[in-house]
């Protein structure tokens, strides 16, 4: 039987290095599902049909779109290949509950199976603890949490809920200011920190990849910027165990 395919779905972006980021991560993703596949047996090569594609798509500004990428996957007798959507966003909002579920129903395939959010995840707090740690942080300096934004309820939730995970990991409080949607901004929560006393600010990146939202970053008067989270080994295990987990179920229940 032909693996799933894995789609991996992201928001459009105009940036350039946002667009590389994303495909180095689909092909970091790519070489671990393959690695995992060939693993299992040194003697016995797997062949095509056992290593899962690997495609992207992307939601708002950007194509291909999700319900282009599904309607492409077809075998070598022209039937669907069943598929696996992997949403790469770091919080669930609209795109999640309402662009992927409406892209797979239009796209009219017949087996989609469709996994959690990236983040939050315990993973993505420890990537970040470490960009902080490059950045120069030390115990004792006060960090912003830098998230996107959004004017989705169930997003600014999720966003609570990963800054409350880096908190637990640098045992330090964490405070939230958004780039872009939302209430305080990035600068906001900096200078209010300093007032607070803290001698030095840091800011805790929450975006996948460069482009103008971490470049606003860099002048919201911190005292470091940690990178964004990007293509981590971390992350490619994340979005690999997301896949592996509803490939095992969607297999299971086409095998009924």
């Amino acid at each position: 039987m032909t693996a799933p395919a894995l789609v991996l779905v992201a928001h459009g972006t105009r940036s350039t290095k946002g667009v590389q980021m994303i495909a180095a991560l689909a092909e970091a993703v790519t070489r671990e599902l393959g690695a995992a596949v060939s693993g299992r047996d040194a003697g016995s090569p797997a062949s095509d049909s056992e290593r899962p594609r690997v495609r992207t798509a992307f939601v708002d500004v950007l194509g291909p779109s999700p319900s282009e990428v599904l309607r492409d996957l077809t075998d070598a007798a022209g039937e669907a290949v069943a598929a696996v959507v992997v949403p790469a966003f770091l919080a669930s909002g609209y795109h999640v509950y309402q662009d992927v579920p409406r892209e797979v129903s239009e796209s009219g395939h017949p087996a989609v199976a469709v996994t959690p959010a990236m983040g939050p995840d315990p993973a993505l707090a420890r990537i970040m603890a470490m960009r902080l740690r490059a950045a120069g942080w030390r115990p004792g300096d006060a960090v912003a949490f830098a998230a996107a934004g959004s004017s989705d309820a169930r997003a600014r939730q999720d966003v609570r809920r990963a800054a409350a995970m880096l908190a637990e990991h640098l045992g330090a409080p964490v405070r939230i200011g958004y780039v872009a949607t939302g209430a305080p901004r990035v600068p906001e929560v900096v200078a209010a920190l300093r007032d607070s006393g803290a001698q030095r600010v840091f800011i805790a990146s929450y975006l996948l990849a460069h482009g103008l939202f971490q470049q606003r970053l860099h002048d919201a008067g911190a005292d470091g910027v940690a990178e964004p989270i990007g293509v981590h080994p971390a992350v490619v295990r994340l979005i690999a165990n997301r896949y592996r987990t509803a490939a095992h179920e969607l297999v299971r229940v086409r095998a009924r």
